[in-house]
């Protein structure tokens, strides 16, 4: 992502994650109460800015956290918590276009379910793209009935099949978040996940490792009967296949994550994020690994 955005705009851009308000209908009784079983109490948006401040000072806050280290111009504005389409279309064209008017941001992000984009509000992300790209991180995490159910992701794979090509209709990049390492999955397992998502209409893809954060029902069954979260070495042979089975030029958006320290259990490694980057980055260059290199159309 990283690369492609330089050569988008010829400078870094970096994002800041927005709080847009939102809940979720798979926590206030629309198709479930108790969210997905990974998702944290703040709808992982734990590094997202503050509800009770308006777009525009959360963005003026990220802004000045970030100059403070390094110089900055360019932005995306990232709507990540919870699900960022799931208000009245008023509303979500008020909070878009407060982003968008920014005129350091250049692309508008939005982290949203398949399920949660009717037609009105796929005309608003139609209009506000003619502004200013936008972007929709569609949360699949699996291909697979049994891991969806278990992880009560709350809908079936046609539902996110139309979201894509309903947001490619209309112009709009789809980025697709997926999680490795879900319990109960194999390496074939998240491989049929990728191989899946290389034949679709979309742009850039997350590869997130499932993280075990207090407080969630994930974090109950782990205790109850602890299941196999992978060792840096391990994830790190796993990333490796999962970057040469990608179609070439699919953007990476992700290739890990740190939980919040406070609340991450498991695996505690992640929080070392730099060591985890340098190490990836050592062992595809001395396994002589690169994206595409096992991908077959």
């Amino acid at each position: 992502m990283d690369y492609d955005l330089k050569k988008r705009y010829g400078e870094k851009v970096y994002r800041i994650a927005l709080d847009g308000g939102m809940t979720c209908p798979n926590r206030d009784g629309t198709i479930g109460s108790g969210g997905c079983i990974f998702c944290s109490a703040n709808g992982s948006g734990d590094f997202a800015g503050s509800a009770s401040c308006s777009v525009s000072e959360q963005l003026a806050h990220g802004k000045q956290l970030l100059k403070s280290k390094r110089p900055v111009h360019a932005y995306i504005a990232y709507f990540q918590a919870f699900t960022n389409t799931y208000a009245p279309v008023e509303y979500l064209e008020k909070i878009y276009m407060q982003a968008v008017s920014d005129p350091d941001v250049r692309i508008l992000s939005i982290a949203t379910r398949p399920d949660c984009l009717d037609e009105d509000i796929l005309a608003l992300l139609e209009r506000i793209n003619r502004i200013k790209p936008v972007w929709v991180e569609l949360g699949l995490q699996t291909i697979h009935a049994d891991t969806a159910a278990y992880i009560r992701r709350g809908y079936e794979l046609p539902v996110f099949e139309r979201a894509v090509n309903d947001l490619r209709a209309r112009g709009i990049e789809v980025i697709v978040h997926t999680i490795l390492c879900l319990p109960g999955e194999t390496k074939q397992l998240m491989f049929e996940t990728l191989d899946y998502l290389n034949h679709m209409d979309i742009q850039g893809i997350k590869l997130q490792l499932l993280h075990i954060l207090k407080g969630t029902d994930l974090a109950i069954d782990y205790e109850r009967q602890p299941f196999w979260s992978p060792s840096m070495e391990e994830y790190i042979e796993l990333l490796g296949s999962c970057i040469i089975r990608l179609r070439p030029d699919l953007s990476i958006h992700r290739l890990t994550g740190d939980g919040p320290k406070d609340l991450l259990i498991a695996p505690l490694w992640t929080s070392r994020k730099r060591e985890v980057l340098n190490t990836l980055h050592r062992y595809l260059k001395e396994q002589d690994l690169w994206q595409g290199k096992e991908y077959h159309e």
